[in-house]
């Protein structure tokens, strides 16, 4: 029987060392430290090693070693609390971007609402997993022809006479055969199958527990064969495997991101941890997009310098958005800023200006303070150029995700008709 999972819930930066205590009666001891000190032999960017302890740096998910569940979760101010509520809050908000951005919105009937409540990020990509799989199931798994060869009783298919001559000289009873069968025995049956057998393993949360055990009872055994992203790489849906998508995604997360204890066997590890700075960006985004009025496109990238002999090289902004009055860019940035950008960014935001023939360009940071803009001038006159706008621009949280983008769209909205005068 598996041990009692313990959880730990800690914000993106935040430091913890030996010995500390946790909710729960959890505490982070020298068998956890030692574990994750191992994991970081692996070259993991999710933390960094400090004294006696580790610090975690500007990725959010979760990461389970053995029995311990570290959950990251976003600090979008310096002045969030970091009790209890706090970090429940900011966690449910961290799943629930991360179903905006990966669109995991599962159709089917029977799981429209997901049946426990999501503790941590790996709860809600392990059901989801779970549900999309027992769909298909009830559903009826897609089959396909595949080319077998082998020693079989009776004469099926086309004889190999070579290999019937070295093989059965002594059992003439047997034909060595190559023909076509049509069953669910293939790559996508293959993934799947794994992924289960890594829940089985890896999985905590007993709530769980029962429904993948059904899985692995009612999925047919599939062959062992090594799973690596070139493996996903060369999938092709159709339109009768297309339901598979979502089920094929999460795999891809849980397969690439799992590693094993090949020596006790008792510490494998599940990171599924997302850098906050491409989710950030990534959230936006979706949220821009359910504004039918934008066209908004995201990593538009344009050329802009080319040594000789060498390659182009290219500015990409994070998101840009084009209207019947001109072109807008945004980039977004996850980080705690004064009320004065980088000269970094404001460079990068000048070329922006430039290369999009944009009527703003703007940085937006989450937050709730006031807007800021200011003007670019001309280098050559140092005069003010009145045409050429750069602000900053916040955004805070406030009730729910859903509340959350539709008020990033009318902030947008706002900033893109606002008329600034600035002297």
């Amino acid at each position: 029987m598996k041990a009692r999972r313990e959880h730990i819930c800690v914000f993106e930066h935040q430091a913890i060392v030996l010995n500390q205590k946790f909710e729960d009666g959890v505490v982070f001891d020298q068998n956890k430290l030692d574990a994750f000190l191992r994991f970081f032999g692996k070259g993991v960017p999710y933390y960094s090693l400090i004294r006696n302890g580790i610090q975690f740096n500007e990725y959010v998910g979760a990461i389970q070693v053995g029995n311990t569940l570290i959950s990251v979760i976003p600090k979008a101010d310096k002045r969030q609390k970091e009790d209890e509520s706090e970090k429940k809050k900011w966690n449910q908000v961290l799943i629930d971007m991360l179903r905006n951005v990966h669109g995991f919105d599962v159709k089917a009937p029977s799981s429209s609402h997901l049946k426990i409540q999501n503790n941590s990020v790996l709860d809600l990509y392990f059901e989801l997993f779970v549900i999309e799989v027992e769909y298909l199931l009830h559903r009826g798994l897609v089959k396909k022809y595949r080319k077998t060869e082998g020693n079989l009783k009776a004469l099926k298919g086309s004889l190999q006479f070579s290999k019937q001559v070295s093989k059965n000289l002594v059992h003439k009873e047997r034909f060595y055969t190559k023909n076509t069968t049509y069953d669910a025995v293939h790559l996508l049956h293959i993934i799947l199958y794994q992924t289960i057998r890594v829940l089985k393993i890896i999985n905590t949360n007993s709530a769980l527990v029962g429904r993948i055990n059904a899985l692995l009872l009612h999925f047919p055994e599939m062959p062992n064969q090594k799973i690596s992203a070139s493996v996903f790489d060369q999938l092709v849906f159709n339109r009768k495997t297309i339901g598979y998508s979502k089920a094929i995604e999460i795999a891809r997360l849980i397969l690439l991101h799992y590693h094993p204890d090949l020596s006790k066997g008792q510490n494998d590890v599940l990171a599924l941890m997302f850098d906050m700075n491409a989710l950030w960006e990534q959230f936006v985004l979706v949220s821009l997009r359910k504004n039918k009025q934008l066209k908004v496109k995201g990593q538009n990238s344009r050329f802009f310098w080319k040594p000789e002999g060498g390659r182009k090289r290219s500015i990409r902004p994070d998101i840009t958005i084009s209207t019947e009055d001109g072109n807008y860019v945004l980039d977004t940035k996850w980080k705690l800023v004064a009320n004065k950008p980088s000269i970094e960014d404001i460079r990068q935001m000048y070329a922006y200006h430039h290369y999009f023939k944009a009527e703003k360009v703007a940085l937006l940071y989450p937050g709730d303070k006031p807007y800021v803009t200011g003007k670019f001038v001309d280098i050559n006159k140092q005069k003010q150029l009145s045409e050429m706008e750069c602000g900053l621009l916040f955004t805070k949280f406030d009730g729910s995700v859903v509340k959350w983008q539709k008020q990033i769209g009318e902030e947008i909205m706002n900033w893109m008709n606002r008329l600034t005068n600035v002297v």
